[in-house]
């Protein structure tokens, strides 16, 4: 890779922009602790060291992502303003609530960053010890049991709806401003369970903190190889996933989101930082803009009909 690398840098004009000339911000949908920000925080600094300028975070936490995302739609498009944005923002809350902005139009994409599973976690004094075993409690005891996300549109949130979709149960949402803000009352047994990202709730679940139960992707997570999926449990075809990018503004040059997009893909090449990504369950893609503007744009109907099957309503 980084033998191509090197050739699409030298015959790109791109490579040859004087961006950037100062800090750049980065504004990123969840706050700090989340699975999102601790990897955008890791991919920021080597994007930093690439670019030769300071890449700032900065966590515009709500709304499943959609401030963040607002914020960046609406920045100038000089590729000072970029937006580290996961697909609730994007593709989920697009078929759930009216936006201030399209995610088709409004920005420029450059590069889907991660992809990982989200983990089935419940409080311990919960008596299940897989996912049969929790269909069976819940459905004895309709609408008693909670389960608590990131927020109303999060690819969690949207797991967790799936789920009660394909098993037939009666289990309330409590939202919550991230996943990060949910443990400290999932823990204390103040909500019974959570689709989690994996890299916030796996560490608890082998704390002994919580109890895991199964992984949401089709293949079991390269991080937790003994969970079963949620697939493997009685409900073929369940698969959600999350994963996140880097995006700029519309109208950003293309030699800015080109040049980007060419030190993302050898960032994610690194084996230090592709290390610590796996450590934490996630699998880096590195898609160019074109590629990623499609999964945006095919991804859309594809929520739909999941928040259709769930029987979610839009705002």
């Amino acid at each position: 890779m980084p033998a191509v690398l090197a050739l699409l840098i030298a015959e790109n004009p791109a490579a040859q922009t004087t961006y950037p000339e100062k800090p750049i911000r980065m504004v990123i949908g969840y706050p700090p602790g989340s699975q999102t920000d601790t990897v955008a925080r890791l991919f920021s600094q080597k994007l930093s060291e690439a670019l030769g300028r300071p890449v700032v975070t900065d966590n515009a936490a709500g709304a499943a992502g959609t401030i963040a995302a607002d914020r960046t739609a609406k920045a100038a498009p000089d590729g000072y303003t970029l937006g580290y944005l996961a697909q609730g923002a994007l593709v989920i809350n697009t078929s759930l609530s009216k936006l201030a902005y399209d995610a088709v139009k409004d920005f420029a994409p450059v590069s889907q960053v991660t992809v990982s599973s989200n983990i089935l976690v419940v409080h311990n004094a919960v008596p299940a010890k897989g996912v049969k075993e929790l269909v069976a409690l819940a459905s004895a005891q309709p609408g008693a049991l909670t389960f608590a996300s990131g927020g109303s549109g999060s690819a969690p949130h949207l797991a967790a709806e799936f789920f009660k979709s394909m098993a037939g149960l009666d289990i309330r949402h409590i939202p919550y401003k991230g996943v990060v803000a949910a443990i400290p009352d999932l823990i204390g047994g103040r909500v019974t369970m959570m689709f989690g990202a994996t890299a916030v709730v796996l560490p608890l679940a082998r704390e002994g903190k919580l109890r895991a139960l199964a992984a949401t992707s089709l293949r079991r997570s390269p991080a937790a190889p003994e969970l079963p999926t949620i697939a493997e449990s009685g409900y073929p075809g369940f698969e959600i996933t999350s994963w996140n990018g880097l995006l700029a503004p519309a109208r950003t040059p293309t030699p800015i989101v080109l040049k980007l997009h060419l030190e993302t893909v050898r960032a994610l090449a690194l084996p230090d930082l592709r290390g610590k990504l796996t450590d934490l369950g996630l699998e880096t893609i590195g898609n160019s803009p074109d590629e990623f503007a499609a999964v945006i744009k095919s991804e859309i109907p594809k929520w739909t009909k999941v928040i259709q099957d769930a029987g979610l309503k839009a705002d």
